[in-house]
């Protein structure tokens, strides 16, 4: 299958370009070599050439953190329903290369990237059958996930699979628990059978590395976004600087003032200059937008002009970039959530069952880890203080943060859990 790729120039939604989950590569420089190479080389990068003295801080401790306005102002959240209408876009294109024959498809995600929010937004497009707006239909799934057989077919048999459908994750559906399996399993059996109207099935990459293991005649051939190098990570935060109608944004490292943003290619026959955060970004999020986009939030900084302009000597400076100028904290310099140090594994079974079901609740997670309540407080309690999980926005389930995610997947596979190929 080529790939195919949907882009809207200027748009705040990452550039969505679908590809077989057999294709997806992890970007270039971090596959030569480990994250801690790829710091060693960019520390080696920023002593060659002329330092920019006059652009650069001496003391980083004298840059403000931007404000949460200023973030989401210079760094917000995604129009997840751009998202949602360039997925049915690529999936429109996809099926009409496929001779019209309009089927059911599973889209695969690493946590973060946004599919979730994007799918849930699919009752408000057309349908890709046409008709009227809203004939999308979001499955959603039962309050009680333990369910026998026989419940989990009925309960499908209510469901209304004979008009185009959608799934915004597929987590949602089920349990690593004995009794917890059904529902995705009959859901499996019924798409394999054939006979339902054009479904998309949202799925997350950790969810979907179980499942394909666990049911290996599973071939379904599940699409994946592409991941995103310096280049389109770049790109996309100058157009979600620009999204709020905001001049363009400059962006400099802090310590030496080399140019990260705006993006631009070299003139001819000119070498770029250009400081390698931007490379080593898409190395640590491996490609991952939703990742990246939360990396680099922590990353930026203000800087206090002199006062002299204000006019009032003793004013507190404000901590808001002028003319959209922001400075980039240096990766060495960059403090990310880490997993603390553990004797036991207790911490990485919380970890990886919040990613299996894209998170859960208390007694979820006691559910399936096995963990007594009372212990799994103590390991929740510390995880939510290293900022490697927190509350959704419902207030109900505790997920993985998206700025810890690099360290709780280094971890899980340095203590042999299965990751995701991702």
């Amino acid at each position: 299958m080529a790939e195919r790729r949907v882009e809207e120039t200027g748009s705040s939604s990452p550039p969505l370009g679908l590809i077989p989950i057999t294709h997806w590569k992890v970007p270039e420089t971090s596959v030569s070599r480990s994250v801690k190479d790829a710091f060693q080389q960019y520390l080696a990068q920023l002593r060659v050439g002329a330092k920019q003295a006059d652009q650069a801080c001496e003391n980083l401790d004298d840059l403000p953190e931007l404000s949460r306005s200023g973030l989401q102002t210079l760094a917000p959240a995604p129009d997840y329903a751009s998202v949602a209408q360039e997925i049915s876009n690529a999936f429109d294109a996809l099926w009409s290369e496929e001779g019209g024959q309009r089927d059911i498809r599973f889209l695969v995600a690493p946590p973060f990237w946004g599919v979730r929010s994007a799918l849930a937004c699919f009752p408000e497009l057309e349908p890709v059958s046409g008709g009227e707006s809203g004939a999308w239909t979001l499955i959603t799934p039962p309050e009680n996930l333990l369910l026998d057989d026989q419940s989990a077919r009925d309960w499908w048999d209510q469901q209304d699979l004979s008009r185009p459908w959608v799934i915004a994750e597929l987590g949602d559906f089920w349990l690593r628990h004995l009794s917890g399996l059904s529902l995705i399993r009959e859901l499996l059996r019924r798409i394999a059978a054939g006979g339902l109207a054009p479904g998309i099935v949202g799925c997350s990459s950790w969810c979907w590395q179980f499942w394909s293991s666990y049911i290996e005649d599973v071939h379904f051939s599940p699409l994946t976004p592409e991941p995103m190098d310096a280049v389109s990570l770049g790109s996309w935060f100058e157009n979600l600087a620009a999204s709020g109608g905001q001049a363009p944004v400059s962006a400099r490292m802090a310590n030496d003032g080399a140019d990260v943003l705006p993006v631009s290619e070299p003139s001819q026959g000119k070498k770029n200059k250009r400081n390698g955060f931007l490379r080593e970004l898409a190395a640590v999020a491996r490609g991952n937008p939703g990742v990246a986009l939360a990396i680099w939030r922590r990353a930026l900084r203000s800087r206090p002009e002199e006062q002299a302009d204000s006019g009032e000597p003793g004013q507190t400076a404000s901590a808001e970039p002028r003319a959209s100028r922001v400075w980039v904290v240096p990766f060495d310099q960059l403090r990310l959530p880490a997993v603390p140090q553990t004797q036991g594994d207790k911490i990485g079974l919380v970890l990886h069952a919040l990613l299996l079901h894209d998170g859960l609740d208390d007694s979820g997670l006691a559910l399936v880890t096995g963990i007594p309540e009372y212990e799994l407080g103590f390991v929740l309690t510390r995880l939510a203080r290293s900022e490697l999980i927190g509350r959704g926005q419902s207030g109900g389930c505790w997920q993985v943060l998206a700025s810890g995610y690099p360290s709780v997947r280094r971890h899980l596979q340095s203590w042999g859990f299965p990751v995701d190929p991702f």
